[in-house]
């Protein structure tokens, strides 16, 4: 039976697609779409200052174990977002001052762990975007016990497919599959243009309610209670 398993290296995101992401915000995606969006109890120690946009790596390692996370690190390139699915661990911190070093060193633009973090003071100071689940003094060694690299994970409830789009910011994390995501980022750009385009008119008094029409859903409704 095989310790670990490894797929290809993910084909990278066009560079297109990241120009169009980099314009818009998560939250502007989540207006009209709702699915993979990283649960909210995975949360930023370090959040970016803007939109980061990258190309998902996928890491499963178990338990006390991040031997396969050493060795994915020495893989990544500028332009990655790696994910790390703990699978179920929610004790031992496989990331810390070191480990992220190599990672931001590596190029890669952010990560996000299924699991704990530790170092935080180091990792505040390196700057590197990272989401986690909290923080945890007790780490993971080289147990030698396998895993998985670029295939399929789960990270804050959302499967993550190696080569998927990726696109951050200081709200959260959403994932985006590569064949969906020309479409997502079309109706991204298109909702950003119009957003606050009504802050003129509520400062002149009018009220949200009335512009967004929402006022004429409550009024019709207590018409026919």
């Amino acid at each position: 039976m095989k310790k670990y398993h490894i797929g290809p290296v993910p084909k990278q995101v066009d560079a297109e697609l990241i120009r169009k992401f980099e314009s818009v915000e998560v939250a502007t995606i989540g207006h009209f779409r709702h699915r993979g969006f990283l649960r909210h109890s995975i949360t930023p120690v370090v959040e970016p200052k803007k939109t980061l946009v990258g190309t998902a790596v996928t890491v499963a390692i178990p338990a006390t174990d991040s031997t396969l996370l050493h060795h994915a690190v020495g893989l990544l390139r500028p332009g990655d977002f790696l994910f790390v699915d703990r699978l179920g661990d929610d004790r031992h911190a496989c990331i810390g001052g070191g480990v992220a070093f190599a990672i931001r060193t590596a190029g890669a633009i952010g990560v996000a762990i299924d699991g704990p973090c530790t170092d935080v003071e180091e990792v505040v100071e390196l700057g590197m975007p990272l989401w986690c689940r909290g923080v945890s003094g007790i780490t993971t060694r080289l147990n030698d016990l396998g895993g998985s690299l670029n295939l399929p994970v789960s990270c804050g409830n959302v499967p993550v497919l190696p080569g998927d789009v990726v696109v951050s910011d200081a709200s959260g994390i959403v994932v985006i599959s590569a064949d969906e995501a020309e479409e997502v980022a079309e109706e991204a750009m298109a909702r950003q243009a119009r957003a606050g385009r009504n802050k003129h008119r509520i400062e002149a008094g009018e009220k949200l309610g009335d512009l967004s029409g929402a006022s004429r859903m409550v009024a019709a409704a207590l018409e026919s209670q």
